[in-house]
């Protein structure tokens, strides 16, 4: 590689790790939301709400379209976050 290219690669690493800060915090706000949905479940097997899971992932893809961001990489990021926050509430579940 290039001196020129290697530079050019150093900022733009710098720029995705300021990007994943910020990703960092999203994370936080959402666990804390989802901390506060788990508290209305009164039973586990209300974590699992196939519809919304499906209502999210359709409009993902549309959104993903119209901002050109290819689908299957929203679809694979958005699924692993749901899935990844149904074990967080699994875990989390007291019962009541």
């Amino acid at each position: 590689m290039s001196p020129k290219k290697q530079i050019k690669l150093n900022k733009l690493r710098k720029s995705l790790d300021k990007l994943d800060n910020s990703f960092i915090k999203l994370v936080k706000k959402r666990t804390i939301l989802v901390k506060e949905v788990l508290k209305l479940k009164d039973y586990k097997h209300q974590i699992i709400d196939k519809k919304r899971i499906n209502s999210i992932l359709k409009q993902i893809k549309i959104k993903s379209i119209k901002n050109k961001i290819d689908p299957k990489i929203t679809n694979r990021i958005w699924k692993n976050m749901i899935w990844s926050y149904i074990d967080y509430e699994k875990r989390n579940f007291k019962k009541k």
